[in-house]
């Protein structure tokens, strides 16, 4: 029992270090962000920054982590909105993404970085990103799947591929509203499952 405490309490401060350290990479840009100050700005000690979340490398990992799961959560809730519509479904992903993006402090962190802000946190950027299109592309792929698309597989992860990387773009530099961008890509989703799936992909 004893140990299941030990265990609970361990974690209990994740998050709001976690939190912390974004709000002091949008305030203050990811280079001032310490574990000394990201210790005195939770309310714990150095130590416990280290136990919960190791070193500054993993803790950008975790950030992005944490925030990544909000954008999918969201995602999901779109389609879970639409489970006959799938244009529908991903007009609304588009738009409550990119809504969402307009206030997180996170992703106006990244947008200053690689606009050239903070030269520390884009490599990490660089790195990860990678892999968090990777997860995205996986969770969205997963959701569609569940829909008659006329598509082949390797059709339909062209096309999440491509509305993927569009909405990411939109993330970090928005050219009109979240409606708008939202408008535009189901458009061009739904003229692309209009015409079902006749022929391969002259490339692989």
């Amino acid at each position: 029992m004893g140990e299941t405490r030990a265990a609970s309490a361990a974690g209990r401060h994740r998050l709001p270090i976690i939190e912390a350290a974004i709000g002091m990479t949008a305030r203050d840009g990811w280079a001032a962000v310490t574990m000394a100050r990201l210790a005195e700005q939770a309310g714990v000690s150095r130590q416990t920054v280290y136990n919960e979340v190791g070193s500054k490398n993993a803790l950008a990992e975790a950030m992005l982590a944490h925030e990544l799961g909000r954008f999918l959560a969201v995602v999901g809730d779109a389609f879970d909105r639409h489970p006959g519509d799938l244009v529908e479904a991903i007009h609304d992903a588009v738009r409550d993404v990119l809504d969402l993006a307009r206030d997180n402090v996170l992703v106006g962190a990244i947008a200053s970085a690689t606009r050239g802000a903070d030269t520390e946190l884009l490599p990490l950027l660089t790195t990860r990103s990678r892999t968090l299109l990777a997860d995205v592309k996986a969770m969205v792929a997963a959701r569609v799947a569940a829909y008659r698309t006329g598509l082949t597989g390797e059709q339909a992860g062209v096309l999440i591929d491509l509305v993927t990387r569009a909405v990411l773009g939109h993330v970090i530099q928005p050219t009109g509203t979240p409606a708008s961008t939202a408008d535009g890509v189901a458009w061009i989703v739904a003229r692309v499952l209009e015409e079902p799936a006749r022929t391969p992909l002259r490339y692989g």
